[in-house]
């Protein structure tokens, strides 16, 4: 099973998960283009990493809560590397902060809802009718662990609402394209912080997590191998899902008790 002469646009891709990701479609034979915000030397490093394996491979720079910049990294893509087969949905505006939904700025919710769900419904929007003439796509999206349970999630309200959103139109985008060879699946990575994204497995295997029911810490080598599984042509039957990568964690039941201010 190889993925030989695909192309695939990873977005948030210079570190991290989508690092990882890049590296793994590489060695199935991918051509990559990486895109990034502000992290050009690490794009740009990454690229000389694949291009190694003996693919080709571009850095892209944008914001998937940009239009434009949305428009200009599949035109700059398609150019350099040919029609996009792959698009891995990875980046996604996050604040760390914890803060009630009365607390954000407008500018904030409009950038957190364009960045998780309509920046990738325009990326995906765009893709499609070059998948759609080939008759093979694959479309991965990116969520957190019990979206597909529409949970209420104290303090991420903005992120919670586009990504939950983004559950109903993976749904229904994969019964709509599954004719026309088109697979479209989400991903729902676990509480992987820090250097744990750019880690193997083999890695986490030496070390111990009290609050992953596994046992282990995730890390971006077990989202990345979900991902290249997902892409292979083998895998056409498989469209429509919401996966939890998540080690059995629960992302929300495990915060703390949600507090009221005192006024």
């Amino acid at each position: 099973m190889d993925l030989s002469g695909r192309t695939v646009l990873i977005t948030g891709s210079a570190k991290g998960l989508g690092k990882m990701t890049a590296i793994t479609l590489a060695k199935q034979g991918c051509d990559v283009a990486v895109n990034y915000v502000h992290s050009e030397a690490e794009a740009v490093g990454l690229v000389s990493q694949l291009e190694q394996l003996g693919v080709r491979s571009i850095a892209v720079q944008g914001d998937v809560a940009k239009q434009d910049d949305i428009v200009r990294m599949v035109e700059t893509t398609v150019s350099k590397l040919g029609p996009i087969d792959i698009l891995v949905n990875n980046a996604g505006p996050f604040f760390r902060e914890r803060r009630f939904f009365a607390d954000y700025q407008v500018d904030e919710i409009e950038y957190l809802m364009r960045g998780n769900l309509l920046g990738v419904m325009e990326l995906d929007h765009l893709v499609l009718p070059m998948m759609r003439e080939r008759r093979w796509g694959r479309i991965l999206h990116f969520g957190f662990g019990k979206a597909a349970e529409a949970r209420g999630w104290p303090h991420r309200a903005v992120y919670a609402a586009a990504k939950v959103g983004l559950v109903s139109f993976t749904k229904t985008l994969a019964e709509e394209e599954a004719a026309y060879g088109i697979t479209v699946n989400m991903i729902c990575p676990g509480d992987i912080r820090g250097r744990y994204k750019e880690l193997t497995m083999q890695e986490a295997y030496l070390e111990a997590d009290g609050e992953t029911p596994v046992g282990r810490p995730g890390t971006g080598e077990d989202v990345a191998r979900v991902i290249d599984f997902l892409c292979q042509a083998e895998s056409d039957f498989i469209t429509g899902n919401i996966m939890d990568i998540s080690g059995g964690l629960d992302p929300i039941q495990t915060l703390p008790v949600l507090k009221q201010r005192n006024h």
